[in-house]
């Protein structure tokens, strides 16, 4: 029987147009199943416990065509790191210099800064706000 978890992926996925393949499939419910923001390469170790028939090109391909419909969303939070995250609404991002958590702020966090007193003729389309410093655990110690 299938769970209810993989109905609502596959509901997604279908939605979207895409052809289900077991690599996209995995790929997304990897994403899905955590928050830690990770690297095709802590995709791709996760993904080959179960699935060990997939490659980095596979899981670029897989989160191209994931990214492209919306599913997923590319994260930059480090110079030359490039992150993934299937929690594509509005939000921002608290990185901890110390241990590296990443942890995600609810946008509401951030929802009166003063778009208006920015020099005139910039339009703001998007914005991210990257929070740095140190987390709860990494602060205790």
């Amino acid at each position: 029987m299938v769970s209810n978890a993989t109905q609502k992926i596959e509901a997604q996925m279908r939605a979207k147009g895409l052809r289900i393949t077991p690599q996209r499939f995995a790929v997304y419910a990897n994403l899905r199943s955590r928050f830690d923001h990770p690297t095709v390469e802590e995709i791709l170790l996760d993904v080959n416990r179960d699935l060990p028939i997939s490659s980095k090109a596979t899981v670029y391909s897989a989160l191209s065509v994931l990214r492209e419909v919306g599913l997923v969303r590319e994260v930059l939070l480090e110079e030359g790191v490039t992150r993934y995250d299937a929690k594509v609404e509005p939000h921002h991002h608290f990185c901890c210099q110390t241990c590296g958590a990443i942890q995600d702020i609810d946008w509401e966090t951030f929802s009166r800064l003063q778009l208006d007193r920015l020099p005139a003729g910039i339009q703001v389309k998007n914005y991210e706000v990257i929070l740095k410093g140190e987390c709860d655990r990494c602060t205790v110690k």
